[in-house]
């Protein structure tokens, strides 16, 4: 399947990864073939890069239109403004690395830019993408609406390819029915509808979750079987919990707490990521603040005594 790429992106993405996932395999199946697809794989198989990377190779491969406001060819649309945040983020590891691998095969270097639109973008942002619009464009269905209704919808004319991201989040709410119509709408400003890929990791079911996707039209479902491997393991950070005081205090005010964010920096430390349940988002922050403390600590780092309270 990596052959249907062009030099640069195959280069890149061989250099990056060993081989497709099950997932990224029978996506671009479906989109090198035309269809909209919806992509249902769990976190980790790679779904976004799934969506992403045909798109970004054909941006990377096939001149711009000659038109400034039909440079926008991709739309990604997000239900969250954080994970559209992640997601311009996340995007430029695979651009600087086809730009990269571009200039090492003696290929002219791609330019591919990405803009963001949400309710947090400044005027003089909003004013710019209806002159110059990015080659790809990030948003929420909220401000999806907002564009389609105003004058900067001509800037959306060249849209070719439509992501929607954790598209099961929407498609059975009032939201999933606004987007439905505005990707309607936006098919009617282009010249032949726009291909409509659908990321999720767990949907239910598939088939109403497609249609929702692709309205009239057909959607091919990548679902790809995978094993699903759990490991759970019960810890205790302390020898005894019905003697957690010890000698020095005499108050008997001792708590768990110490032995708990000592071992959780531990797991910290020996991992690469690691997430932290906690009841609250008071404890939350608690703990992260105590586990910079600890991590300083460790790292040699003296912490300054705290001042007691002034006299009243």
């Amino acid at each position: 399947m990596l052959n249907e790429f062009g030099a640069a992106t195959r280069a890149w993405f061989q250099a990056a990864f060993a081989a497709p996932t099950n997932a990224q395999s029978g996506a671009w199946t479906a989109i090198g073939a035309g269809k909209h697809a919806l992509v249902v794989a769990p976190t980790g198989s790679g779904k976004t890069l799934a969506a992403f990377l045909w798109s970004l190779d054909r941006l990377a491969t096939t001149p711009r239109p000659k038109e400034p406001t039909r440079r926008c060819r991709v739309l990604y649309v997000s239900p969250l403004k954080a994970l559209a945040v992640d997601v311009e983020r996340n995007l430029r590891a695979p651009l600087t690395g086809i730009r990269q691998a571009a200039s090492r095969l003696g290929l002219p270097p791609p330019d591919i830019s990405v803009g963001m639109r949400t309710g947090d973008t400044p005027a003089d942002e909003r004013r710019a993408f209806a002159k110059r619009p990015p080659d790809i464009l990030i948003t929420t269905p909220e401000s999806l609406f907002l564009l389609l209704t105003s004058a900067s919808r001509e800037a959306l004319r060249g849209i070719e390819t439509v992501i929607v991201d954790e598209v099961h989040a929407m498609c059975a709410t009032k939201r999933g029915a606004h987007l439905a119509l505005s990707l309607e709408r936006l098919d009617a400003l282009l010249p032949r509808p726009a291909q409509r890929i659908g990321l999720s990791a767990t949907v239910r079911p598939i088939e109403e979750t497609a249609r929702f996707l692709g309205g009239a039209a057909p959607v091919e479902v990548v679902a790809p079987k995978s094993a699903k491997t759990i490991e759970l393991s019960v810890v205790v950070p302390v020898p005894d919990m019905t003697e957690l005081h010890s000698e020095e205090d005499v108050n008997n005010t001792a708590s768990i707490w110490p032995a708990v964010e000592e071992r959780v920096l531990d797991l910290i430390q020996a991992h690469r990521s690691t997430i932290v349940f906690v009841n609250a988002r008071r404890a939350a922050e608690r703990l992260c603040a105590r586990l910079n403390e600890l991590a300083y600590e460790r790292a040699g780092g003296e912490l300054e005594p705290i001042a007691p309270p002034p006299a009243p």
